[in-house]
């Protein structure tokens, strides 16, 4: 009579077949995390919505990091974050490299989705610490002492909108998406 073929009698073995079947459930599911992240509405609607913020969203980043267009450059940005907002250094210097190469990522519609989910933190934070005393409106007639809060959820509606279709039309992820 045969000796029944347990796992438990080949435990070597046993473990393989389980480590094998857990890497290959694991690279699965990184790859299907990665279309989706990837995937993409193929419309030109998020296209539209994507080249805008980063339009938009560019010359706010330059101010940061550049000193463009009137801005505090590096360093003032550097300080006005960390010492009157109180943000760490890293996430200080976190925000202002989101603000100048998000843009330039959006228009290419490379990683669109974190880009967007970035931006849409960024904008929150600055309701919270920054605008939210302000009230909603922006300060056209220089009547205020701040800015309102109304820019920031207009780009916190089109963050959210490109984190839930993606890059659309002409975007790198749409075309790595479509090779995965």
């Amino acid at each position: 009579m045969p000796i029944p073929d347990f796992p438990s009698l080949h435990p070597t073995e046993d473990r393989y077949v389980t480590s094998q079947s857990s890497t290959l459930a694991a690279t699965a599911t990184r790859s299907t995390l990665l279309l989706r992240l990837l995937a993409t509405d193929a419309t030109f609607a998020p296209t539209v919505l994507r080249t805008t913020l980063a339009i938009v969203m560019f010359p706010h980043g330059a101010q940061k990091a550049l000193g463009w267009f009137g801005g505090y450059g590096w360093s003032g940005t550097m300080g006005f974050l960390t010492e009157h907002i109180g943000m760490p250094g890293f996430a200080a210097a976190l925000v202002i490299l989101l603000e100048f190469l998000g843009p330039l990522l959006l228009l290419a519609g490379v990683g669109t989705r974190a880009i967007a989910l970035g931006f849409v933190g960024i904008m929150l934070g600055a309701i919270a610490t920054v605008h939210a005393p302000f009230g909603f409106f922006m300060n056209w007639g220089g009547n205020q002492s701040g800015e309102g809060f109304e820019y920031h959820l207009l780009v916190i509606g089109i963050g959210l909108t490109l984190a839930w279709t993606g890059g659309g039309r002409w975007s790198i992820d749409g075309r790595l998406g479509a090779r995965a």
